[in-house]
């Protein structure tokens, strides 16, 4: 026997008054004769399940979801990752934005080797470009990777409501 119960209404039924997001509320399954009702309360309002219960759960209102982020096009990208290789004092920022561009693919890794100086540098290839990279591999401390993370996504994404206006010119 197949039963269609109710969505979740954000809608405490014991009150009326809206849910909120965030906000820890109760569900219950009750039967009415040959149908299944769902009944939502919340917190304060909650009782315990009434006689009739079928099954009940403890639940959070959802929030809106997050904005999904958009990183900028891959040339634009790829742009700032070859003018992080005349900076030295950025070559973390290079490498972490090296690792974002293999993830999405827009970089292979062809191999890994050591330098002169005995430091491994990824031999990466640019399909897109036809052009081969070398990037020095330094890992930045835990607190400048939180930062350049920062920073790489207010410079290259949006979606985040971060979005700065442009005059027109």
């Amino acid at each position: 026997m197949d039963y269609e119960v109710q969505r979740f209404t954000r809608q405490c039924a014991a009150t009326g008054r809206q849910l909120q997001a965030g906000e820890t509320f109760y569900s219950v399954l009750v039967a009415e004769g040959m149908q299944i009702r769902r009944l939502d309360y919340s917190a304060e309002s909650w009782q315990g399940p009434p006689p009739k219960a079928i099954a009940w759960w403890k639940s959070q209102v959802p929030g809106k979801p997050n904005p999904r982020l958009h990183w900028a096009p891959n040339d634009v990208l790829l742009d700032y990752f070859e003018q992080l290789e005349s900076e030295p004092s950025e070559w973390d920022r290079r490498y972490i934005l090296a690792l974002l561009l293999l993830r999405r693919r827009v970089l292979r890794l062809e191999d890994s080797l050591q330098n002169d100086q005995g430091q491994e540098v990824l031999l990466l290839q640019c399909p897109r470009r036809q052009t081969q990279y070398r990037v020095l591999v330094v890992p930045p401390n835990p607190n400048r990777a939180l930062q350049i993370q920062q920073d790489l996504t207010a410079l290259l994404c949006s979606g985040m409501g971060q979005e700065k206006e442009h005059p027109e010119t």
